[in-house]
Formats: C-alpha cells, sequence, structure tokens
C-alpha cells in the first residue's frame, strides 16, 4: 500500500473517531448515573487517543490528518445522538450503541485494507477499545442499574 493510500484510509478512521468523541460529549452531558457518565468518559479517552495514535502514523508517512472538526456524516452521528440522549440515561446509551456498531464495522472492515504490520498493531488495539465499548453498552443497556439507583432514564 503506498503512503497516500495509506493516509487516506487512515484520515477515514481518525475522522470516524473524531466524530465518535463529538458524540461521546453529547451523550454524557445527558447521562444521569454517574457511573455511567464516568466508564462514557473514559471511553471518549479513548477515541482520542484513537485520533493521536493515527494522526501520527499519517504524519510519518506524509499527510496531513483531518481537523477536529466533525464532518457531514459526524453531523448527522451528533444530532441523532443529541436527539436520543435527549430522552436520558437510556437514550443515550442507545445512540451510543448505533455509534458503537459502525465504529465496531468500521474498524473492522480497516484491518483487511493491506495496511503495514506496524500500522495493523494500532489498529487493532483501537478495534479491541471499539469491541470494548459496544459490550459495555450492551451490558449496561441489559443491566440498567440507573433504573435502581433513583436516576432518571
Amino acid at each position: 500500500m503506498d503512503d497516500k493510500t495509506l493516509c487516506k484510509e487512515l484520515d477515514s478512521l481518525i475522522q470516524l473517531d473524531i466524530d465518535a468523541v463529538n458524540a461521546y460529549s453529547m451523550a454524557i452531558r445527558n447521562i444521569d448515573f454517574q457511573p455511567i457518565a464516568d466508564q462514557l468518559t473514559r471511553f471518549r479517552g479513548d477515541h482520542e487517543r484513537h485520533v493521536t495514535d493515527l494522526s501520527e502514523i499519517v504524519r510519518r508517512h506524509g499527510g496531513e490528518p483531518p481537523k477536529s472538526t466533525p464532518d457531514f456524516k459526524g453531523f448527522i452521528i451528533s444530532g441523532f445522538t443529541a436527539i436520543r440522549s435527549a430522552t436520558g440515561t437510556e437514550g443515550a446509551l442507545n445512540a451510543m450503541r448505533r455509534n458503537e456498531q459502525l465504529t465496531n464495522a468500521t474498524y473492522q472492515k480497516s484491518l483487511g485494507k493491506g495496511f503495514p504490520a506496524d500500522v495493523v498493531t494500532v489498529v487493532q488495539r483501537n478495534f479491541e477499545d471499539e469491541q470494548r465499548h459496544l459490550r459495555y453498552v450492551e451490558q449496561t443497556l441489559r443491566d440498567r442499574p440507573w433504573e435502581s439507583s433513583g436516576a432518571t432514564v
């Protein structure tokens, strides 16, 4: 894979993670149960790390990573997250489940792109984060811990 193609592929992942950071910020504002808000804040930090790590690779390969602003798809994701999150903890988690399904599918697909081994290592680590995020959101939606805490749904 040539540097230009590599940078283009990684730019797409970077933009996805930028959009995820923004979506997490919106969701966190609407979570009434602090342990969930704290966990989502950590997940947002994972996405910020993904942006940093992938951006470093892009620069090493002569590219310029995207700016930390949402693109058109990011505005759609943010709008969806804002609407769903406005209903409280459950709505925010449902929005984040959809967002994490998208990031999981995108990262999984990217692993088949023929990246160099050092890039595969970073992308695989990021994908493992995404899988962990989705498992947490799905389990939390099943367990509904906010219901026994007195927090609003």
